[in-house]
């Protein structure tokens, strides 16, 4: 099974950005347990802070994957783009949020991404991660 995971504008900086909403733990980390917890499993990781370098990735593993885990993060409630890049593909998106996007600003309460995942995940920390990677197992 391939699963390819894809995070948005300044999930980079997971465990140094605002450690009281997204945590202390680098994704890279986090990454290597659901490789270890997963070892059937074969991980594709793709970080951008750029909008269009996440549609380009999304058209290349959009055909291949078997799964697809998206954290867009603003982009989220913005891009049109990357909500027709999902329609665009083949591979199932889940949508996945480190935080509860509902518990935080109105702005955030709206997701244009969603209604073209299978299904979204939000305000259950890294766990979420792990909850969409069971979903496609």
């Amino acid at each position: 099974m391939q699963i390819a995971i894809i995070n948005g504008p300044n999930l980079n900086l997971l465990g140094k950005r605002e450690p009281g909403i997204y945590g202390s733990e680098s994704f890279e980390d986090y990454l290597q347990q659901l490789k270890e917890q997963y070892p059937a499993v074969t991980f594709s990781y793709f970080q951008s802070n750029v909008e269009g370098e996440i549609i380009n990735y999304l058209h290349q593993v959009g055909f291949s994957a078997d799964g697809i885990l998206l954290n867009a993060g603003g982009y989220t409630h913005t891009s049109v783009a990357i909500r027709d890049a999902i329609a665009a593909i083949k591979t199932p998106v889940i949508e996945v949020h480190i935080s509860n996007v509902y518990a935080r600003e109105e702005f955030r309460h709206t997701s244009l991404i969603a209604p073209k995942c299978v299904g979204s995940i939000c305000g259950l920390g890294m766990k979420g991660y792990k909850l969409a990677v069971a979903y496609f197992l």
